[in-house]
């Protein structure tokens, strides 16, 4: 731990309002002043946690300057959506034409670094562009709230309290390395970063410098966010000379049992149960496969291979990981 002499004094979110009213965006309200007297409590423990951690005094003054309770976030995190979207209707948002369109440009665009990116970590370019797009757009779409300030209320909020708590701590982590200043610290209401959507955690262990600028910029340096991408890739488990899988027809009278990731057959075996691939022919070249069935036996259907086991170690998610290997595989195709 750093040697400090004294926690710093931390004037309270009403002083700094009437100090200076530009600093703190949202006004408090009813709800949120009712709040607000419980949250200053907790941010002075997060303080004394953060000082007990070896974050800076300096940091924490500053970054706490920027931590107010955000009533917005805790109805994000509570809203439940009215009905389970199904696969199809997920899959008609992501996988748009336009983001088809947008993926191929930028992999022609940065194919000499995303060439280089593939060099170091083995991760093919296709993937790293397509969890691009997926996770923010191209860097489009990387979310305007404040980080230290959504984590805090998340934590303050109780229901995953141990979670987020441990994700401001990393926050501040990052803030006191001097990758970012805690203005330009923006991401989701649940705390995901930059233009690969790292949490705080992930950010720790997989951003990267990689054109060596002295900080690791996942937010306005495409270089650091696309080797970020394929490093952490490269740490879930990547092979970078296979596929991620393919789409099959499945037959209507399959028994479900069959559509389980912990359940391996060739492709002749595949076959054998009446599976046919969407496009080409199985060959005896093919790995051995589980079948993925997002919307159930009728609906769509993969033979997925260990790298879509990679991308659902990124996000658990049986329909973001077949998105980003469909957003792939046009890319391939162009």
């Amino acid at each position: 731990m750093r040697g400090h002499a004294m926690m710093p004094f931390r004037p309270s979110r009403r002083a700094l309002l009437a100090a200076a009213p530009g600093l703190l965006a949202m006004p408090l309200g009813g709800g949120a002043a009712a709040a607000e007297s419980g949250f200053d409590d907790f941010l002075g423990q997060m303080e004394r946690d953060a000082y007990a951690r070896g974050i800076r005094p300096a940091t924490i003054a500053i970054a706490f300057r920027y931590i107010q309770y955000l009533p917005q976030v805790i109805e994000l995190d509570h809203r439940q959506p009215e009905h389970k979207i199904t696969f199809a209707e997920y899959f008609a948002k992501v996988v748009t034409a336009k983001r088809l369109d947008e993926a191929r440009r930028h992999l022609v665009d940065n194919w000499a670094l995303l060439d280089q990116v593939r060099r170091i970590y083995d991760v093919q370019p296709r993937f790293i562009v397509a969890l691009w797009g997926v996770e923010s757009d191209f860097g489009q779409i990387m979310g305007n709230y404040p980080v230290p300030a959504a984590l805090a209320t998340l934590a303050y909020d109780g229901r995953r309290g141990a979670l987020f708590r441990a994700e401001l701590m990393s926050a501040l982590k990052i803030l006191d390395d001097g990758d970012v200043g805690p203005a330009g610290m923006l991401g989701s209401w649940a705390g995901a970063m930059g233009q690969c959507q790292f949490m705080p955690s992930t950010f720790l262990r997989y951003a990267v410098d990689f054109d060596r600028e002295g900080r690791r910029n996942i937010w306005t340096d495409r270089a650091d966010a696309l080797a970020s991408i394929a490093n952490y890739l490269s740490h879930l488990g990547w092979r970078g000379n296979e596929d991620w899988g393919r789409p099959v027809t499945v037959p209507s009278n399959l028994d479900p049992r069959y559509a389980n990731l912990g359940y391996r057959l060739t492709s002749a075996q595949w076959a054998r149960l009446g599976l046919r691939p969407a496009a080409g022919v199985f060959t005896r070249r093919d790995p051995s496969s589980s079948l993925v069935l997002p919307d159930g036996v009728g609906g769509a259907g993969f033979l997925v291979y260990d790298n879509f086991r990679a991308i659902k170690r990124w996000n658990d998610s049986t329909y973001f990981a077949a998105a980003v290997g469909t957003i792939a595989d046009s890319i391939a195709r162009s």
